[in-house]
């Protein structure tokens, strides 16, 4: 049975925990600040929550000694901090980011790890990732590849057309942050809610924009292979709008506290959810012109006894598979691993990846 740690005892990290606590492979500790969130999973069999401040120099450190691995699901802001604790004390990273400057952080420390540091390890980057590298790899020639996610509300009932589903830091920070491309063969830093898109899937309209972080590290992966990549985040029509004239207009972009204090006060949160993944790879094959295209609809399910959301299904089974495999032997022990690095049938036959199948 291996030991792991959690940092982070919100809506994701705590479905991490019951996720692994139901396999019965794992002992699980979780570490958080608030005392409300660790009472309530320590009522939890199988399940420590334990107080610290991980800021406080060496104390994450000295936590993690004896854990196989610690799994960040804690604000962006706090990855870089998280990545340096695993690898002073000698413990397997995986995290589940979107953020560029925090992935860039995690790739510096793994060149002198001795342990394995896999970050963007959910939904987008993550499983958006690996799907779009498995399809690219059945061309001669790329010529597009287009990913597309969204986690949105089953009934939308404001003006907005959302409810809080996943970290409202995250979302912020993934709407202000420049968002990377390629673009006719050349990467490049794409302004984030431009670009704006419609389609529809089942008869619903959506639209889709830019947002940071998506790709993970694919940009480097397949420069010089393909003409135009790019991550667009999927919502329903008129959020765009709203959203540019609160960051840009009324300039919160620069007061992002506020934001978030108006987001969390203003919008409730949902277990009625869906996360849509689609993928669209444009190439050539055996000289012939070709279109694939994956789309998928997940929905929330019961995980230890209680209900979770679909963003949090998706996000923890991501982590939780990407752990299952390093834990098996069937990734690499040492340095950075990307998500690009897993194959999707190694993901989709993983009981934690399974929740990712097709319905």
């Amino acid at each position: 049975m291996r030991n792991v740690a959690i940092v982070g005892a919100g809506k994701i990290g705590s479905t991490i925990a019951d996720m692994l606590v139901d396999s019965g492979d794992y002992r699980v500790i979780v570490f958080d600040r608030a005392p409300e969130r660790l009472a309530e999973l320590n009522r939890r069999d199988g399940v420590e929550g334990v107080m610290i401040d991980i800021g406080a120099p060496g104390v994450l450190e000295e936590a993690l000694r004896g854990q196989f691995a610690v799994m960040s699901a804690a604000p962006f802001h706090l990855t870089g901090r998280i990545a340096e604790a695993a690898v002073a004390a000698g413990v397997h990273y995986l995290d589940l980011t979107e953020d560029v400057a925090s992935t860039r952080h995690v790739k510096d420390l793994a060149r002198q790890a001795r342990t394995a540091l896999i970050p963007q390890c959910g939904l987008a980057p993550g499983f958006i990732t690996i799907i779009a590298n498995d399809m690219a790899k059945g061309f001669d020639t790329l010529h597009d590849v287009r990913m597309r996610v969204g986690a949105l509300p089953q009934f939308p009932s404001n003006a907005l057309n959302y409810n809080l589903t996943w970290s409202t830091d995250g979302v912020i920070n993934e709407y202000c942050e420049p968002c990377e491309a390629i673009v006719n063969g050349v990467a490049r830093e794409m302004p984030p809610l431009e670009e704006r898109e419609e389609f529809s899937i089942d008869g619903i309209l959506y639209e889709a924009f830019n947002t940071s972080g998506g790709l993970g590290t694919l940009c480097e992966t397949l420069q010089g292979k393909v003409r135009n990549l790019n991550y667009r985040t999927i919502r329903y029509p008129g959020h765009a709008a709203i959203m540019k004239a609160l960051l840009q207009d009324l300039r919160l972009a620069e007061r992002r506290d506020v934001l978030k204090d108006i987001l969390e006060n203003a919008l409730p949160s949902t277990l009625q959810d869906v996360v849509i993944v689609f993928v669209t790879v444009t190439g050539l094959k055996k000289g012939r012109l070709v279109q694939e295209t994956y789309a998928n609809k997940l929905y929330g399910r019961e995980v230890g006894g209680s209900f979770h959301s679909a963003i949090q299904v998706t996000t923890a089974a991501g982590i939780t598979a990407v752990l299952d495999l390093l834990s098996d032997g069937a990734l690499p022990g040492r340095g950075l691993v990307r998500q690009e690095d897993i194959t999707l049938a190694a993901f989709l036959g993983n009981r934690f990846g399974r929740a990712y199948a097709m319905a």
